[in-house]
């Protein structure tokens, strides 16, 4: 039983409510049942990487519960028809009714093109669909983990941002469905956790990269792969000097099932402490993939961050979790994954006759 809540303070309180209990099948003397555990999200770029995870203990039963805005079925390509896996096709702002030992709430676009593009749907998934994952819990003595954000942040006026910073956010911006929706998904654990008893954790997830990222999502690593490989300016916005650190996935996923495992509530950041400017990410991109691209400034977007950078004091002492993988380590490895899906060898070009430029 989890019994280190943050009030937002830092200070710690210790929950009074009784858990609920999970199914009998868990104290069974004779059959000793799998873990069913619930990803919600789980066809979309962390969450299907969670699942392959997740897939490799053999005593796991994985269910993902996906609606596909922003997920793909191509990511979990290699799972379907096996006897633990199941795929659902389901929108988290109704309710599921099934019976799990766990659950990753990750259902939300995290992408500001996706995000703006329905701001209604964003926030309703943040609100409702959390609502009903904690009901879910609820009902069925579930252990809950949501994946949160540093947007939660804002535009901090503290850096590097620790989990006691109550965040500088705009409430009524563009990117406030997204923002704020996670801030109150927050609130609904904490409330279901003090009133229900419910088993919460809750992850911060700073900038995270890897394979399988929508390739034109509008995130900045996937943004500059992409132009890179198609040989077209790197876009940077203005002014250049924002800084982000960025988390290789696989990192990214051993924080959550650590954080999922173990006794903490969280808040806990979960992010790579390394901080790069956005100039000094479209230079190495241009080093790694293609020297031959311009970097291009651009317009910045409205309510963007000045700087984001995690203190990940609290995973290290609590889960003994820190990021493994360099930047310079985990780019090439995204960049393999997008040449196989743009369709490009070592070479940046088209491939009907015109000439191609040679990329490495």
């Amino acid at each position: 039983m989890a019994t280190d809540s943050s009030n937002g303070n830092g200070h710690q309180q210790t929950t009074t409510k009784k858990p609920p209990s999970p199914s009998p099948l868990r104290f069974s003397k004779f059959f000793q049942s799998n873990m069913r555990i619930l990803v919600t999200g789980g066809a979309g770029f962390i969450g299907s990487h969670l699942v392959d995870r997740l897939m490799e203990n053999e005593k796991n039963e994985v269910i993902v519960a996906d609606n596909y805005f922003t997920g793909s079925k191509d990511n979990l390509q290699k799972w379907i028809g096996h006897p633990r896996f199941e795929l659902i096709r389901h929108d988290v702002t109704e309710p599921l009714l099934i019976e799990v030992d766990q659950i990753y709430h990750l259902a939300c676009p995290a992408s500001p093109i996706f995000y703006k593009y329905n701001p209604v749907k964003t926030i309703k998934t943040n609100v409702i669909g959390t609502l009903n994952m904690l009901g879910l819990a609820k009902r069925v003595g579930a252990r809950i983990l949501l994946t949160s954000t540093s947007e939660v942040y804002g535009d901090p006026l503290v850096h590097p941002q620790p989990e006691s910073y109550w965040g500088n956010v705009n409430p009524i911006g563009v990117r406030s469905c997204y923002d704020e929706g996670k801030r109150v998904a927050e609130t609904l654990m904490f409330d279901y956790h003090r009133q229900h008893g419910i088993e919460i954790r809750i992850a911060r997830i700073f900038n995270t990269y890897g394979p399988r990222m929508n390739i034109d999502d509008g995130r900045v690593v996937s943004n500059f792969i992409a132009q890179a490989l198609r040989g077209e300016p790197l876009t940077v916005q203005c002014p250049g000097t924002q800084t982000r650190s960025f988390c290789y996935v696989s990192d990214l996923v051993d924080g959550l099932i650590r954080l999922m495992e173990g006794p903490s509530t969280g808040p806990i950041n979960l992010g790579n402490p390394g901080e790069f400017t956005m100039i000094e990410l479209a230079e190495t991109v241009k080093e790694l993939i293609n020297p031959s691209v311009e970097i291009k400034m651009v317009e910045n977007t409205p309510d963007d961050p000045r700087q984001r950078k995690p203190d990940i004091t609290k995973a290290k002492e609590l889960l003994g979790w820190e990021p493994k993988v360099k930047l310079r380590d985990g780019l090439p490895l995204m960049e393999e994954n997008f040449r196989l899906r743009l369709g490009r060898d070592k070479k940046i070009g088209t491939k009907d006759g015109n000439k191609l430029d040679e990329a490495t």
